[in-house]
């Protein structure tokens, strides 16, 4: 596939040089280049093609919108968009190692303390604050700063699974056992359904730990690909506000002190304070994440936690290795890796095809938790291992190249 997109492009580069000739002896004149019909057609793909990508483009930042706008309307009664407009819990914002000047300042300006999460194993604290009554979060978060300025102040944003699977089952073939990976490995997403393994599980939302068919699909990937000592924390529950920063941080926390030396994250989200200082405490531990891109496009904001310094930013490709049109983007792309064309079960046990960008983390972090299994330098290990694909060397669309490219396709 990616000959013909380079031939396009080589064509579509020679119809934009002139060419120049002689009229007359001594007078250069503008010559307009002879146009094979092969080349017109050519060309006339291209800027169909071009045509596409944008309107697919728009059709999924349109849908992400279309998203956000029924989630608030439908949970309401637990849900209001931030100052941003992305959804989080209703009334309550949060302050990473408050002081006791800041909490004395959000009391004068009408905020409550409605309780504090100490979290050893990341080495912070998070109060959280309740908003005076009857005032939106959004006028809250700028009430806080005007007071506090210095604070880390965020919303308890809600985060989402990036990915999808289809409806119809299927039995799975038979295939070789991939080499046990001992090294444990943290899962924060739903909670595991039938058939998945895992050392142990905890919940942290209302209902959890509840099974999940995404999370079940995660962890069947992940088992796949060699993992055998998986930990698995479920932020959703049955909770209508399931999958905030504070569950996730309090995930992150039991993770890190249950000796999960890698975290795979499947799940995308607006950039958040409690998260960025989570993800920076638990780098300082020696803890990697590994995180998804969004499925709502290029024209969608860079997707977190893929974002934040030192996380493992992952995109995926489909069974001809071409990266998902649905693929957004991250400030850092790190890897690929497939996220579709391949099946992974549901929380029932059935068999079932995936599609999205988050079904490539449970197999990047296998290979991250083998590379650490190994010693050395993990990620140099890795860079020889992920074979180039698009232009020579790193790049948006690939990063530094594919792993695992025959995990998942049974």
């Amino acid at each position: 596939m990616r000959a013909p997109i380079a031939m396009l492009a080589a064509c579509a580069a020679l119809l934009a040089v002139p060419a120049a000739g002689q009229l007359l002896p001594g007078v250069n004149v503008p010559q307009l280049p002879v146009v094979s019909p092969v080349e017109r057609d050519l060309q006339r793909t291209l800027d169909r093609s071009v045509d596409a990508l944008q309107q697919t483009s728009t059709r999924l930042l349109q849908a992400r919108n279309e998203r956000i706008a029924g989630l608030l309307r439908e949970r309401r009664k637990f849900v209001e968009a931030d100052a941003n407009g992305e959804p989080a819990v209703r009334g309550e914002l949060l302050v990473v190692d408050p002081d006791a000047a800041t909490l004395a300042a959000a009391r004068g300006a009408g905020f409550a303390e409605a309780g504090s999460e100490q979290l050893g194993s990341l080495g912070m604290t998070i109060a959280r604050l309740q908003v005076p009554l009857g005032m939106p979060l959004a006028e809250a978060q700028k009430a806080l700063r005007r007071v506090a300025p210095q604070a880390e102040i965020a919303p308890d944003n809600l985060h989402f699974e990036s990915g999808g699977g289809a409806a119809l089952p299927f039995a799975a073939l038979a295939t070789a056992a991939a080499p046990a990976i001992a090294t444990p490995i943290g899962v924060i997403d739903g909670g595991p359904g039938k058939g998945e393994r895992v050392a142990a599980v905890r919940g942290f939302a209302a209902g959890a730990p509840a099974p999940s068919d995404h999370a079940s699909a995660i962890l069947s990937l992940m088992q796949g690909a060699g993992a055998s000592n998986v930990l698995a924390a479920d932020v959703f529950g049955t909770d209508p506000a399931g999958g905030n920063a504070l569950a996730i941080v309090r995930a992150l926390d039991w993770l890190a002190g249950s000796g999960a030396r890698v975290l795979a994250i499947s799940l995308v989200g607006p950039r958040n304070a409690v998260l960025d200082a989570a993800s920076a405490a638990g780098r300082r531990k020696g803890r990697g994440g590994v995180a998804p891109l969004v499925n709502d496009g290029p024209a969608a904001p860079p997707a977190y936690p893929a974002s934040y310094p030192g996380v493992v930013a992952v995109t995926g490709v489909d069974g001809r290795d071409r990266a998902l049109i649905e693929a957004g983007h991250a400030l850092h792309l790190d890897y690929a890796a497939p996220g579709a064309d391949i099946r992974g079960r549901t929380r029932s046990g059935k068999w079932t095809r995936l599609r999205g960008t988050s079904y490539a983390v449970p197999l990047v972090a296998a290979r991250v938790a083998a590379a650490l299994e190994r010693g050395g330098a993990w990620q140099a290990a890795l860079d020889r291992e992920a074979i180039d694909l698009g232009p020579k060397g790193p790049d948006a669309q690939y990063g530094r190249g594919l792993l695992c490219g025959g995990c998942g396709r049974r």
